[in-house]
């Protein structure tokens, strides 16, 4: 891809970054750009701190010669533009800003600023001082100083992002606007954790969800791998690095360490569940956290990119001991079939089939035991390091636990928490399409269900909870928005049971959903296609899945 094309797809880029939704960052910075009133305000971006409690700067405003505060008039990846580009604001490198004037000489312009514990400062720019930077420390205190480097900076930031556009995949023209928005998201989502050394780590968002979670790593590798394998293949090894003696992988990796069990949760999370009235929010005994087992998954689907054998043999090892350990620590009925011992192990944390006692077996889990064993026998067929044979077995054995599930009554697999069943009606009994192998009679019926309107044929799907359901509502995270993931996995599910071209269509109505939306958000009101209230913006998987679904669907 030449300078030009890339330039190009970073402009269509740019047509989305209105600093409000999705905000002027950089790869590997902490710092976030919004607009605020007349002007910008800036952040820092942690783990489990709201905005709010990271505030850099208040306000910065610039003045042109009448006092007036000039517009901001134009966003591209690399620069904020006032005035139709007198000024620009730009990076000095990923821990400070840099605002200056675009042409040497111009005179009358002043930049100020408020800090958050309301200082006001202001400069003047001019023939003496053409640039300021704000450099931000640690404790998240500005310095500021002139600058004559501010056209030195901004060229540097350009090329970075343009050799990040460089990769961009190519899809088609009624989707390559998004899919340049989407991987610019992808990108400005990179940021380094000290507990990874120089590591490159895609969190879910700069907005609140600044950590390595596992689940999120192999989705955002799913579309990574369309246009840098090498970072694909990164997401995946740091979510395997720091597997526990027993084989668990932790739910998330964030700065401080990792979050593997309950008594890892941040304070912020346990108040939540207590607010829920959630007896695991102060469990006994500690409760193992992690996530749904799409490991051998998301690597098979990394190495259809571009082979890469000696490291794919080393995370199978990894990824066979997590396997073991949902047998062996999460079979907490000691039945043949792994239960969720906590809602955040779902990924579906808000789900419905947790509002019963724990723990709750899954239709979803069950599916996903399935396909990782049937992943992990055809690996072993591959490179000739494991036994095929028992991993085939252990699949017949899990599934037949997951078709115990099965109510033909009601059409569909229902969960059950701490073996009562539950009622509500919700995507993951859709899952089980992900095995391939279930009886002709039951996809049928799971077809219907997707395409009833009383059930899952939404104006926009697929709810995660059914619409006629009482459990039902639009705005309220897994109990009925739309998830660009779930949607990815019911399209995988439909490929694997026999159904291309209804796979297809969803794949079309997903990114169609994503498109009208406004961006890869973290779910969509299935009734009114938009983003939730609630939902996070420039969102990782979502836009990483963008990515996979525009690329199948552009061949």
């Amino acid at each position: 891809m030449t300078v030009t094309d890339a330039a190009a797809l970073a402009a269509l880029a740019g047509t989305h970054l209105d600093l409000v939704q999705a905000p002027f960052t950089l790869p590997r910075s902490r710092l976030l750009v919004f607009r605020e009133g007349e002007g910008v305000r800036v952040h820092t971006s942690e783990y489990e701190r709201m905005l709010a409690e990271c505030r850099v700067l208040d306000a910065l405003v610039v003045r042109g010669s009448d006092g007036a505060a000039l517009p901001i008039t134009r966003v591209l990846p690399h620069r904020v533009e006032f005035g139709g580009g007198v000024v620009t604001l730009g990076f000095a490198g990923p821990a400070a800003l840099t605002v200056g004037l675009a042409e040497a000489g111009a005179a009358g312009v002043t930049i100020e600023w408020t800090t958050p514990d309301g200082e006001r400062a202001h400069v003047g720019l001019g023939a003496d001082a053409t640039a300021v930077r704000f450099g931000v420390a640690a404790d998240r205190r500005v310095g500021a100083a002139a600058s004559g480097t501010h056209s030195a900076d901004l060229a540097e930031s350009e090329a970075l992002w343009l050799d990040w556009f460089a990769r961009c995949p190519r899809v088609r023209d009624d989707l390559q606007s998004m899919a340049a928005f989407c991987w610019w998201v992808l990108g400005a989502n990179i940021v380094e954790l000290p507990a990874l050394g120089r590591a490159r780590a895609v969190v879910p968002s700069k907005i609140g969800y600044v950590g390595l979670w596992q689940w999120d790593a192999y989705f955002i590798a799913v579309g990574l791998r369309h246009g840098d394998p090498g970072l694909a293949r990164e997401q995946l090894e740091l979510a395997f690095r720091f597997a526990g003696d027993d084989g668990q992988l932790p739910d998330v990796v964030h700065e401080h360490g990792v979050l593997a069990s309950s008594d890892d949760l941040p304070r912020a999370d346990r108040e939540n569940l207590r607010r829920a009235g959630s007896a695991i929010a102060d469990p006994a005994a500690p409760v193992p956290l992690t996530k749904p087992p799409l490991a051998a998954w998301a690597l098979a689907k990394v190495l259809e990119v571009e082979s890469a054998d000696d490291w794919a043999r080393e995370q199978l090892a990894i990824i066979r001991r997590s396997q073991d350990w949902w047998f062996a620590a999460s079979d907490l009925d000691h039945d043949g079939m792994p239960e969720y011992g906590h809602p955040y192990s779902s990924g579906l944390d808000d789900s419905p089939i947790f509002d019963g006692p724990l723990p709750t077996t899954a239709p979803d889990l069950g599916a996903y035991l399935v396909l990782q064993d049937l992943e992990l026998a055809r690996f072993a067929e591959r490179f000739g390091d494991a036994d095929a044979a028992a991993h085939r077995a252990r699949a017949d054995r899990t599934l037949e636990r997951l078709l115990e599930l099965w109510d033909d009554e009601r059409g569909m697999f229902h969960a059950r928490a701490a073996g009562a069943e539950v009622a509500s009606d919700t995507v993951v009994g859709l899952m089980p399409l992900l095995t391939g192998r279930l009886p002709g009679d039951i996809v049928d019926r799971l077809l219907t269900a997707l395409h009833d309107p009383r059930r899952f044929g939404a104006a926009w799907s697929v709810p995660t909870v059914a619409v006629g359901d009482r459990d039902f509502s639009p705005e309220r995270m897994w109990r009925g928005p739309v998830w660009v993931n779930t949607n990815a996995l019911v399209i995988e599910g439909l490929r694997a049971s026999g159904h291309p071209e209804l796979a297809r269509a969803l794949a079309e109505e997903t990114v169609a959903l994503v498109v009208r939306g406004g961006g890869p958000h973290e779910y969509f009101n299935p009734i009114t296609g938009e983003k939730a209230r609630t939902a996070t913006t420039a969102f990782g998987w979502s836009a990483a899945l963008f990515i996979d679904l525009a690329v199948g669907l552009s061949a």
